[in-house]
Formats: structure tokens, sequence, C-alpha cells
């Protein structure tokens, strides 16, 4: 037998695993741990200096970190985001827009080594540069942008190009949107005498009070942007205010309660028909505007970042109802290069008006002094435009009393240059019926005028006749009682004064400081030479000199003249200056109303009875 005392102190081989019996006789070697090794230790860091193969892939890397540098600056200067876009204009104008470092590609969107091609823009190693985006059906096409290599700053690649006029709104210049509105008014405010002819004498009365209110609150003039919800408010308070006046008069008429409740059903039924007449009326002008089917010519007067954005939102937006005809503007060394391309600068503002055949001025951030934009504006070709102006400080939330806006951008309608339309068509009847009735109270006192002036001179006429300028320049012979008889016609059309003249008689100097001398006038003002309140006639030789040595001088010419006015019940009258008149009589039709005639008129009196005449 073997002695296997010793057998457990025998060394293992070193390659043989331990084996274990396993079933059926099996003998199963068991795994052993590999033992561990020695991890050697870091050398330490020799700084061995570049390694001349990695060279080139560094200058790449470097070139391709420089482009997608100047590429991120490009993008900024060509698409500044606008504080006018609205959301979907603010995507489409970071369209293709590179990818910023740690961000995602957009889907949908070709990555280019962490940038993306942009529209128009030249294409990098063989690949193709995009096509534009053609224009929409029935709309103008959108602005570019530069090509690659085009100097981002330059007028001629930002320029937003005009855009010709459609057929179809050449024909409907003319039109106005309250001569759509103001009948439907009318007719929503009558309906209620299709089902009773009870309360007809109510129903009237409350029809032609509401269209006035809505006249005085600006419910009918034009509008850039068109919108029921913005006019609900004021739509709402002016019902309700006619409605209650002629509610109150009808429960002192008619003590019967049924008789009011039966007139206030109407009053609710014609009201709700005005709402729905109001939305339909703006809806059918949105659309009319969107299609091209009515809109007016506009130039922009300014050269900056704002006109930029306004030319691009009317020729991208038609529902503004303009159509974008060009930019004029100043332009000065120091004010760097426009950010549109001009039409001219702004002594050319005439020629273009008339040239483009334009209705509508926007001043936007002009270059120009004020002096120098308000003479422009002051000529003839000018002033029967509208016009609009951006506020200055447009970001302090300072508006007109009705706001308006482009995009965001926000607007004011500064002035009616002429009394026309509804306003026109309300103080010419106003005019007449002022007339006739002044003619018929004060016929006994203008025939003793003319008896005593009879008296006073003999044989030398009672009435003197003087040529004036009246509105737009056209002359007329406006009467007057003779208060003096002038040396020669010379001497009538170029003596400013005559205050102390020894050819005045008493008569005519009672005259003179009672202001009955201007009585026959009232005839001028029904044959329609002139009107009861505006800015008062002058003869041809002063009207020359004056608007020579004041430019706002001839603004006084775009309305009717008047008998009298805001500057003579303010002391203007006789030796005073003339710019200051020419202040007070510009005011005067920037501000018109119909209180403001009556303010004069009442004022005229009180001037009558106190002897403040010449």
């Amino acid at each position: 037998m073997l002695d296997t005392t010793n057998v457990w102190r025998m060394p293992a081989p070193p390659l043989s695993p331990p084996v274990v019996p396993g079933p059926a006789g099996l003998v199963i070697p068991q795994q052993r741990p590999a033992p561990a090794r020695e991890t050697p230790a870091p050398e330490p860091f020799r700084d061995r200096g570049p390694d001349p193969a990695d060279e080139p892939g560094r200058e790449q890397d470097r070139r391709e970190q420089d482009r997608r540098e100047q590429s991120r600056e490009r993008n900024r200067v060509r698409r500044p985001e606008s504080l006018h876009d609205s959301d979907k204009d603010r995507q489409l104008a970071r369209d293709g827009e590179p990818a910023r470092d740690g961000e995602p590609a957009r889907v949908g969107e070709p990555a280019r080594d962490g940038a993306l091609a942009r529209d128009g823009e030249s294409a990098q190693d063989g690949e193709p540069a995009r096509a534009e985006d053609s224009a929409r059906d029935g709309e103008p096409e959108r602005d570019g942008d530069e090509e690659e290599g085009e100097d981002p700053d330059s007028a001629s690649s930002t320029a937003v190009i005009p855009y010709a006029a459609a057929t179809s709104a050449k024909r409907t210049r003319r039109m106005r949107a309250w001569m759509l509105v103001a009948p439907v008014d009318v007719l929503a405010l009558s309906t209620p005498l299709l089902f009773t002819l009870q309360y007809w004498r109510g129903t009237l009365v409350m029809a032609g009070l509401t269209v006035a209110l809505f006249a005085f609150g600006g419910l009918y003039a034009a509008r850039r942007y068109v919108s029921i919800l913005d006019e609900l408010p004021t739509i709402f308070g002016r019902l309700l205010a006619s409605s209650a006046i002629v509610a109150i008069i009808a429960a002192q008429r008619h003590d019967s309660v049924g008789y009011v409740e039966g007139f206030l059903r109407c009053v609710a039924l014609s009201g709700s028909l005005v709402m729905v007449g109001r939305a339909l009326t703006r809806t059918a002008i949105v659309v009319a505007r969107r299609r091209r089917w009515v809109e007016r010519n506009a130039i922009i007067v300014g050269s900056g970042q704002i006109a930029r954005e306004l030319a691009r939102l009317l020729r991208r937006y038609p529902q503004y109802g303009l159509r974008y005809a060009g930019c004029v503007d100043s332009l000065f060394p120091e004010s760097g290069k426009p950010a549109v391309s001009l039409l001219g600068d702004l002594g050319t503002l005439e020629a273009n008006i008339k040239m483009a055949d334009v209705d509508v001025l926007i001043v936007a951030d002009s270059a120009a002094p004020d002096p120098d934009l308000m003479e422009v504006l002051s000529r003839p070709a000018a002033l029967t435009r509208d016009i609009w102006v951006v506020p200055r400080l447009w970001g302090s939330g300072m508006h007109g009393a009705v706001p308006d806006h482009i995009g965001a951008i926000p607007i004011t309608h500064i002035r009616h240059n002429t009394i026309g339309g509804p306003r026109w068509a309300l103080k010419r009847a106003s005019d007449i019926v002022i007339a006739l009735t002044a003619l018929t109270l004060l016929s006994p006192i203008l025939l003793l005028c003319v008896i005593l002036v009879f008296l006073e001179g003999p044989g030398k006429g009672v009435f003197f006749r003087q040529e004036r300028i009246g509105r737009y320049g056209k002359r007329f012979n406006v009467i007057k009682f003779r208060s003096m008889l002038p040396r020669d016609e010379m001497d009538s059309q170029t003596t400013w004064s005559i205050a102390g003249d020894s050819r005045v008689g008493p008569i005519g100097r009672f005259l003179r400081r009672t202001s009955a001398d201007e009585l026959p006038q009232l005839w001028n003002i029904l044959r329609g030479d002139m009107t009861v309140v505006g800015p008062r006639p002058e003869r041809p030789f002063f009207v020359d000199r004056f608007s020579a040595e004041h430019p706002s001088y001839a603004m006084r010419h775009r309305v009717p003249v008047g008998l009298t006015g805001l500057a003579q019940v303010n002391g203007l009258r006789g030796d005073t200056p003339i710019s200051d008149r020419a202040r007070f009589d510009n005011y005067y039709i920037e501000h018109w109303s119909l209180w403001l005639d009556t303010k004069v008129v009442l004022r005229t009196i009180a001037e009558v009875f106190r002897g403040g005449g010449r």
C-alpha cells in the first residue's frame, strides 16, 4: 500500500486545478481565481511638444470654428429678431439659423457640421444652395435675404421692393370704410320700424343721435387694424347713452309704463343688430383688403429699422389696406447707411406723391429735423393726404385717443388734412343753418347798417367787394359794408392796416369796432365761398408775401375760409403777428369738431358785445 501520510504535503502542480468528484464518477476540475497582477505605477507627465502628425487636423478644426463664428455673426446682422414680429414671424426669421453649440439640429433640417445652410446662402463643399420660397397667390412675394459675400449693411441687401398696385384696387381707391359701415348702422337702427310703427318717432331720433355719437367717437374714421373687439366698448357705451336719452324723453311724454317697456325692447333689438352689422362689415373690409380689392398707396418717410419693419409688414400683410410704394428721407453723413432703399431724398416727396398716386404718408424714424419735415409735409401735394405717425416714444405707451397699430408698431392718425367726407357734410349743413338763421334774425340790423352807411357817404355805394384767397388758392369776391373809400384799387389790395386813418368816418369806425361790417359775408357762406368758422380770408398780395415768410401760413388754405376764426377770438386781429395767426388756424384745422365751432361762435358774440373789433 502507498503511504498517504505526506500526500497533502506535496506541492500541487502550478497549472493543474484541484478536482472534485462529480456524479457517476466524473471528475470536475475546480476553477481557482487568477493571481493578482501588479499594476505598474504611472510614469510622470512629460511635455513632449505637439505631434507633427496631428497638426493638419488641428488646423482644420480651427478653420471650421472660424467658419461657424462668421456664420453666426452674419446671421445676427442679416436677420435681427424684430420686436414687432409675431411668433410665426420669429419662427420664419430664425428658419435656417445654425444650431448652437450643444444643441441638436432642428427636426427636418439637414445638419452641416453643426450649422445649417440659410435660404439663398452659397453652398459649401459642393453642397447645393436652397432656393427662395415662392410668393403666395394674390400676395406680394416676401423680401429675400442677401447672398453670400454681400454686405449685410447695404441698402440693396435689405431692401423691401415696392410692388405693383392691383387692378381692382384702382377702381375702388375713392371708396372709404364709412361708406359701407354708416348705411349698415342706419339700417340696423331702423329695423324695428319693420315690426311696429308705434315707436317710429323715438326710433328715428335714436338712429340719428346714435350715428352722430358714433361719428364724434371716431367709429367712422379710417383704421389700419380692423377688429370689432377693439370697437366694442365704444359702440356699447354710445348705444347706451343714446338709448338712455331717448328713453328719458319718451318717459316724459308718455305716462304709460307699457309704452316705455315696448320702446326699450325695440332699442335692445336695434342695438343687437348694430353689433351684428358691425361684425359683418368689419369682416367684409378685412376680406376685401386681403384680396387686394381695396388698398391705398402709401409712402414711408424714414430710413431706419422702423421704416424697414413697416415696409416689410405692409408688403407681407395686405389686411392693413396699404400698398407699400417706397420710402423717402434726408440722409446725412452722420446718420450712416439707410436700412431701406430710397425713392429719393425728402425734397422729392412731392414728386413721388404725384408719380405713385399716393394717398397715405407714414412718418417713421426720419433722419430729417422736425422743422424740415414739417415744411415738406405742408406743401400742397402733402396737404390732401392722410398722415400717420409712429410716436417717437412709442415704447412708453403714449398713444392717441383711438390707438392703432401695424404689426406691433403703434401709429397715430395725427390729423385730417382736409375736412372731408361726413365731417364736411356736417360742417356744411351747420353753416347753412347758422347763415339762414342769422340773416333772418339780424335782418333789422342789416337794414339799419345799410341806412347808416348810405347817410355817411351818399353816392359812394353801400357794399364793398374785394378779392380774397379761399380754399386751395381759389379766388372769390368777399362782400362787406363800406367803412371807408380807398384811393384806388392798388391801395385797397396792398394797404395792411388802416387804424387811425382819417378816411374812416364815425359810422365806419363803429361798424369796424363791432364787426358789423362783416355781416354781408353771410351771403358768401350760403354761396359756399366761406364757412362760419375758419381761417380769415386774406388778399392775394399778402397771401404771397406771408407764404414766403412763414411756411405754415399756406397750410391754412386746405379748408374754406371763415367769417370768424380761432385766431380772432384769441385777440389776433389787425396788426398782430402772422406766425401766431397761422398756428391758431392750423390748430383749428387739425382739431376741428362741431363743439369747437360752437365755442368760437359763442366767443365771437361775446367779442361783438364787448366791442373788441378793429
